[in-house]
């Protein structure tokens, strides 16, 4: 998976370059840095060769002795809580303060899809009034979830990675390098976070979701296990795990939920992961917003570099690229080892900075910016609408969807009153934009230009551990009573399909305008165009629609 951190990893190793140490240089003053700083270093768990024993430590199942284990009804708090469990704190993550800071400035809310998943308010799009709570009158028969992993490492080769890299030559180079004031720890500092996999705080993220216990009795009537979907890359098998571990318990979830592996690999058709059937999303094309990102940091973060350089001396400096990297690193620090020396480091703006900076790359790669991301959602909405309406998709599906799986009733039922999948947030914005959610954004782009606060935030719509809630519902008062509503990290989101009334109190839309507005943009994304055509390169700021401008 394409993600926005390794796109500047090219250019941090330019920066890090191979450095030889001299056999004489020795670390001779308390002032210099030690010559280990930048390494990377890792625990080792379990031993190696090591496996329960259970023949000393038997399972329950062989142990016996359970006592009585009567049940009870399954937990439903959507709609029996008095008010709606809203994320307010990042527990047990300490994120710190930014420099000089106010203290109502949560830095933790400024890191784009590395911010942990907090709790939006509706009023955010438009619904000052709306809550995540059941509507008086309603009742849920049906819950489409779409989730991303918790909080996860670096990917391989991005930022945070190349600038250890870069530390650790500074230090073993003839002369070392020296710091002093606030990044007075780098002179010990040591490369801690692996790749890839999820963070303890990331599976506790995922483990944490479910709240449509109750419809679980559907299941139960209908004599059958629902079928929950993920991709095959670690990071999202164990999420599915710890989702359905925290949904079933432990260790019932391993025989009480069907788990389906989407392969994700290039070639292969997979609604979850897109970008491996759609060659433009992985060239310039597809990184219209990382582009447009990276040209607007570099007059804030050129000065930060400069402010930042005069705490070294000797072989290191910094330049805008590793202003970047360490404010990832406060970031990934954070959400793997609880907190980060690197986040005092940085001003209020210059986390509004690096906010901005991710709004403006997964607009233009990923939303509405771009002019891939409603081809590549477009397998999964055609999914979200096979199941809503009872109906198989054919073989001429025109996107990522594997037919194969998706017609077959043992891989894609189309009876569940839950279903769960789970992708990367690139894909998952991909299928916001296929499904015309175009409140997320107010049809304004973030500026790459100006410094200023927008409705499209991408710590509000993809941290990690982002969720949406498609919700289908009964409510006597309305007419009809079936209705539809979006729910994005708890902000109940305004659908403004034909037909709809967006400023609607709760957010909510009959049924059958809902699934006629998905189809009618679903008519209008061209996927073989938009991933294989050869079309002129969109400037960020051309494309309004998250379609590729025609030939």
């Amino acid at each position: 998976m394409k993600s926005v951190a390794t796109l500047l990893a090219l250019a941090a190793v330019a920066q890090a370059g191979p450095v030889k140490r001299s056999a004489s240089a020795t670390v001779t003053s308390a002032a210099q840095a030690a010559t280990n700083v930048g390494l990377s270093v890792s625990d080792l768990y379990p031993p190696p060769n090591t496996l329960p024993d259970t023949t000393l430590f038997p399972p329950e199942s062989v142990a016996g002795y359970q006592q009585a284990t009567p049940t009870g009804v399954e937990p439903f708090a959507i709609e029996t809580a008095i008010s709606y469990p809203t994320r307010k704190d990042v527990y047990p993550l300490t994120p710190g303060e930014a420099k000089n800071s106010s203290a109502s400035f949560d830095i933790s809310k400024y890191w784009g899809n590395l911010s942990p998943q907090y709790s939006v308010p509706s009023s955010t799009y438009g619904l000052d009034h709306a809550t995540p709570a059941l509507p008086d009158q309603c009742e849920i028969t049906q819950v489409h979830l779409y989730f991303r992993h918790g909080a996860r490492y670096p990917t391989t080769g991005a930022a945070p990675s190349t600038f250890a890299s870069k530390v650790q030559n500074a230090s073993i180079a003839e002369g070392g390098f020296s710091a002093s004031g606030e990044l007075e720890f780098l002179k010990s500092w040591t490369y801690k976070l692996g790749a890839e996999l999820l963070t303890p705080f990331g599976r506790k993220q995922n483990f944490d979701f479910g709240m449509y216990g109750q419809l679980l009795n559907n299941f139960t009537e209908a004599g059958a296990l629902p079928v929950f979907r993920t991709q095959t890359q670690d990071r999202m098998v164990k999420t599915m795990h710890n989702f359905a571990a925290g949904f079933f318990g432990v260790p019932e979830y391993l025989d009480q939920v069907n788990i389906e592996l989407e392969v994700e690999v290039l070639g292969a058709n997979a609604s979850g992961a897109p970008y491996e059937v759609c060659p433009n999303s992985n060239n310039a094309k597809g990184s219209v917003g990382s582009t447009a990102a990276t040209k607007f940091i570099q007059p804030y973060f050129n000065v930060t570099a400069e402010r930042l350089s005069t705490l070294v001396s000797g072989n290191l400096s910094f330049t805008y690229t590793d202003v970047l990297a360490m404010m990832q690193l406060c970031s990934y620090e954070t959400d793997a080892l609880g907190y980060s020396s690197f986040c005092p480091l940085f001003t209020e703006e210059e986390f509004q900075v690096y906010e901005q900076y991710y709004d403006i790359a997964f607009m233009g790669n990923n939303f509405y910016g771009s002019p891939v991301s409603a081809a590549q959602g477009k397998a999964w909405v055609q999914e979200l609408v096979s199941r809503l309406t009872q109906t198989y998709l054919t073989s001429d599906a025109d996107s990522a969807a594997n037919v194969t799986l998706d017609s077959n009733p043992a891989t894609f039922p189309l009876n569940q009153s839950i279903y769960a999948d789970a992708a990367h947030e690139v894909s998952i914005l991909d299928g916001l934009s296929a499904m015309g959610l175009d409140a997320l954004f107010n049809g304004t782009l973030p500026s790459a230009t100006t410094l200023e606060s927008g409705v499209f935030s991408a710590s509000r719509v993809v941290p990690f551990g982002t969720q949406v809630q498609i919700q289908v519902l009964e409510c006597a008062p309305s007419a009809p009573t079936k209705q539809i509503r979006v729910i994005v990290n708890d902000a109940v989101v305004p659908l403004t399909y034909d037909g709809c009334d967006s400023t609607e109190f709760n957010g909510l839309c009959a049924y059958d305008t809902v699934v006629a507005g998905l189809q009618k943009r679903l008519d209008s994304i061209d996927f073989d165009w938009a991933c294989n055509g050869n079309y002129t390169l969109p400037v960020y700021g051309e494309i309004v629609d998250g379609l590729a401008p025609s030939a």
